[in-house]
């Protein structure tokens, strides 16, 4: 298996990514891993360490950087580092690219460079949520900000596909994210789509509220980009707040400090289960080809994991499953 990862993109590119990718190296030795980028810039974190012979390097002279215009920027440098690490997957050199870069970027780059899956119109971001209940997908969460029914129906399908495959889940929950739990509740996309998807072989359990995700009523949550880039950060800021009011009130006083020692092993499994970085990427799913979409302030942690969900899609052979169910319909 070879994953390309693109070492310039992130808000802490490249030492984090390079530290990631290292550490990834040793815990998937069976990986062939090329990191893409500026190689001078690498030399820093390199020079006191024993480079794996599962890794390599290919070089890439430009950055796509957060505030240019993905499909423009794509287009004009054709060396860019997100460029290149697709071009390998494109040409068959690499079986999946992982990067924390622009995601608009990367989901040019996908689109420009390996396509869509024949079936699907617009590709989807599927994320990973902390729930009771385990980690549940939301998909789509920022690839396509608008939405038509026929899209919320594929991005069901493509959900549910990876929730079998990846998660492990047999027949998946499908739910529509919408305002209210009744099956006349929403706007015009959700009503819609609530239809079509009543029609589907899918395991389809109706509306699904943003209070009821926690609890992991369903396992595949649908919506469009806007809804989902919302629900997905409004989640991630209230863990964050969450954990730092636990933080503040258990170190109050003294006796507060003295309990807090008690309860630490649990606080940890807490942090460990709503970390980001436990989740490492997301796949771009309807791309013919393997693209890890990582959180732009991946540190380590979360490019060792990305790393791991890359080897897992390479391993179940995701854009074949996903291409044939849709040669299907």
């Amino acid at each position: 298996m070879r994953i390309a990862i693109d070492a310039m993109g992130g808000d802490y590119a490249p030492a984090e990514i390079v530290k990631g990718t290292l550490r990834a190296a040793a815990v998937y030795p069976q990986l062939e891993l090329i990191l893409i980028g500026k190689k001078e810039l690498f030399q820093p974190y390199l020079s006191n360490v024993r480079l794996p012979a599962s890794i390599s390097f290919q070089e890439a002279s430009e950055v796509i950087t957060m505030d240019e215009f993905p499909a423009q920027a794509v287009r004009k440098k054709k060396d860019a580092s997100i460029v290149v690490a697709t071009r390998l997957v494109k040409e068959g050199l690499a079986d999946a690219v992982v990067s924390a870069g622009s995601t608009g970027a990367q989901m040019a780059a996908a689109l420009l460079g390996l396509g869509r899956l024949k079936g699907i119109e617009r590709p989807a971001i599927a994320a990973i949520m902390p729930t009771l209940e385990g980690g549940k997908l939301i998909l789509d969460v920022g690839a396509n900000l608008d939405a038509k029914p026929e899209h919320l129906i594929q991005y069901a399908y493509m959900g549910s596909i990876y929730a079998e495959k990846i998660l492990g889940i047999f027949q998946p929950k499908v739910g529509l994210l919408n305002v209210g739990s009744e099956e006349g509740k929403g706007n015009e996309l959700t009503q819609a789509a609530y239809k079509s998807l009543k029609e589907t072989p899918l395991n389809f359990i109706g509306n699904v509220e943003g209070r009821d995700i926690p609890f992991g009523r369903a396992d595949v949550i649908v919506c469009d980009g806007f809804a989902g880039n919302v629900l997905l950060k409004t989640a991630e800021g209230v863990a964050v707040l969450i954990m730092e009011l636990i933080k503040e009130k258990m170190t109050a006083t003294n006796l507060r400090r003295l309990g807090a020692l008690l309860v630490k092993p649990a606080m940890k499994e807490i942090v460990q289960t709503i970390d980001y970085a436990e989740t490492g990427g997301a796949p771009l799913l309807g791309v013919n080809g393997i693209s890890i979409v990582c959180h732009g302030s991946s540190k380590e942690k979360a490019i060792i994991n990305a790393i791991r969900v890359a080897k897992e899609c390479i391993s179940v052979r995701i854009t074949e499953q996903l291409g044939m169910d849709f040669t299907n319909q």
